[in-house]
């Protein structure tokens, strides 16, 4: 059987030595770290550079995962390389990873996955074009596409534990701000219930039981490192990049419903805490 990941990073680390323990052979692109994508057990395709040999793994490809984000103007770059490949393609299950940005602000309200998608900003626009896009073509062709609304993703090496122990971290105070969060080995066991029960067409929202205040994550996990509780400042006046404080625009609570009643998912962080403290106990 035979796995493509297109913008195999993060989140695809975990889900590829999880896929080659079923029997799987992953292949995922890179745009040059090939020593990372080797370390998860994956075979590696430089892109650009090796799109010849992207095209066979399309042609025979049993499953397919997009990660790469769309380019803000010319929109998915999966889509816009390798569309007429994958209108001839054949796979039994393909998956989209986009963000909980395509439903924009809430301010503070619920949504799932029947809600409008009402994306905030460049990039929340630029996910719900790609969304669209990848639906057009798979209606169009036939493919078994699976759309997957990520949150905020953590994990080990992506916590806030670092910027306590160095003394950079703020809680920064938004009143009423509150995001959802899942935790990478979540993202991983989700897409392999998905892949073992497909059902194209459907959308899922990944996220944890809990969406909280930044300003508390960042206070708990000094509590955890036994440090000071950074200090508190003002969203007005944070320094801020404007893509850190473009975060900040929308203020929602993901529901995750759909994951534990269609696919039996039980997440083994369902919230902040418990993810922190795994990450802490095996030496994030």
């Amino acid at each position: 059987m035979e796995f493509l990941i297109f913008g195999h990073g993060y989140s695809a680390g975990f889900l590829t030595p999880q896929l080659i323990a079923k029997g799987w052979h992953v292949t995922g692109t890179t745009r040059g770290d090939t020593a990372r994508v080797a370390a998860t057990g994956a075979t590696s395709l430089l892109w650009p550079g090796q799109e010849d040999d992207l095209r066979r793994a399309i042609a025979r490809a049993d499953g397919i995962l997009v990660s790469a984000a769309p380019d803000l103007q010319t929109g998915d770059p999966v889509l816009a390389a390798f569309r007429n490949d994958l209108a001839q393609a054949t796979p039994r299950w393909l998956g989209y990873l986009s963000t909980t940005g395509v439903y924009g602000d809430r301010a503070g309200g619920w949504v799932d996955e029947d809600s409008v998608l009402d994306g905030s900003g460049p990039r929340g626009q630029a996910r719900i074009r790609a969304e669209g896009d990848w639906r057009s073509l798979a209606d169009k062709a036939g493919l078994p596409l699976h759309v997957f609304r990520l949150a905020g993703i953590y994990g080990p090496g992506r916590g806030p534990f670092e910027k306590i122990r160095n003394g950079t971290a703020r809680r920064i105070i938004k009143p009423g701000q509150v995001f959802s969060r899942i935790h990478a080995e979540d993202i991983a066991q989700v897409l392999l219930a998905s892949i073992n029960a497909p059902a194209p067409g459907t959308a899922y929202n990944l996220c944890d039981d809990d969406p909280a205040p930044p300003q508390d994550v960042i206070a708990y996990a000094a509590e955890l490192l036994d440090l000071p509780v950074p200090p508190a400042v003002d969203f007005d006046d944070a320094d801020m990049t404007p893509m850190a404080r473009s975060f900040y625009r929308d203020s929602k609570r993901v529901s995750n419903q759909r994951i534990k009643r269609d696919l039996g998912v039980t997440l083994r962080y369902p919230d902040y805490r418990s993810g922190l403290q795994s990450i802490l106990k095996a030496g994030g």
